[in-house]
Parts: C-alpha cells; sequence; structure tokens
C-alpha cells in the first residue's frame, strides 16, 4: 500500500521595479520560497539568464535537493547497518544543457560524498550503502538521467 504526501511551497516574485515585465530587460528575478513555520530562501535566476548571483537559483536548489536526499538515505542506511558516520560533506556537480530554443535540462548529475567513519573495518560497507542510498532517494528516482556517485570514505 503506497502512502502520498503532500507538500507546500508559496513562490512570490519580488522583482517588479516598478513597470512590471514591460520589457524583459526591466525586471529582476528575485522571488522570496517560503514554506509555513521556516526561514524564507531568497531566489533568483542564474546569472546567466540576468539573475542576482547573490541568491539561490533553481539549478543549485535542485542540484541541493538530489545531494541531500542522498545524504538523509545514506545516513539512515548507516545507522541501521550499525556503521557510525561522523562526517558527511558532499561537493555534488551538475550539468543543465541549454537548448537552441531556450529550454533546457540536466543531463548529468554528480554526488562527491566524503564521509568519514570511526573505523576502518566500516569502509567496504559504507562505501556500499551508497548504492542503496540512490536507489531510496525520493528525488532521484524522481529524474531522467543517472545520478552517479564518487564516493571516498575516511577513517577518523
Amino acid at each position: 500500500m503506497s502512502k502520498e504526501h503532500h507538500y507546500k511551497t508559496i513562490i512570490k516574485w519580488t522583482g517588479n521595479k516598478g513597470t512590471g515585465t514591460s520589457n524583459y530587460r526591466d525586471y529582476e528575478r528575485s522571488h522570496t520560497i517560503s514554506v509555513e513555520n521556516k526561514p524564507v530562501i531568497e531566489g533568483s535566476s542564474d546569472p546567466a539568464f540576468r539573475g542576482d548571483k547573490t541568491k539561490y537559483n533553481p539549478e543549485e536548489m535542485f542540484l541541493s535537493s538530489l545531494s541531500s536526499c542522498h545524504m538523509l538515505w545514506y545516513l539512515h542506511f548507516c545507522s541501521e547497518a550499525g556503521i557510525i558516520v561522523t562526517d558527511y560533506i558532499d561537493h555534488a556537480t551538475g550539468i543543465m544543457e541549454e537548448t537552441s530554443t531556450g529550454s533546457g535540462h540536466f543531463t548529468e548529475v554528480t554526488l562527491n560524498p566524503t564521509v568519514t567513519v570511526s573505523e576502518i573495518s566500516m569502509i567496504e560497507k559504507a562505501t556500499e550503502l551508497h548504492h542503496k542510498a540512490n536507489e531510496f532517494c525520493f528525488i532521484a528516482n524522481s529524474v531522467n538521467f543517472i545520478v552517479k556517485h564518487i564516493p571516498k570514505v575516511l577513517v577518523k
């Protein structure tokens, strides 16, 4: 039996400089992303599309969603397997291809997690669990390309 989970978010455009979208160059791409009882996230488009480089863009948020979903499943499976993770950092990368029409899509995402475990005997299983985390990640299961993984496991 499957369960449905429902999510709500509010996206509010804040980039009206007084004349709305009267011209492509006359408005900012600034917006806020909010969810009840959570801090507001300042967003914009990528600077390549006239966005504010100091704000998060949808492409970065997408990449972050894939990376954090993977991490959360991974930590869950490590905990169940008795693998003690003491540190986790991922330098995720993604490639988005822009088409001749101005549309585009991601063609590749690579997660590069560096995981620190407490004992050398945990390295092999800690490495294997990245595959299982990918199989369970809700976001990875929702994309139409393969999410690659290049994990590194350290002992400390």
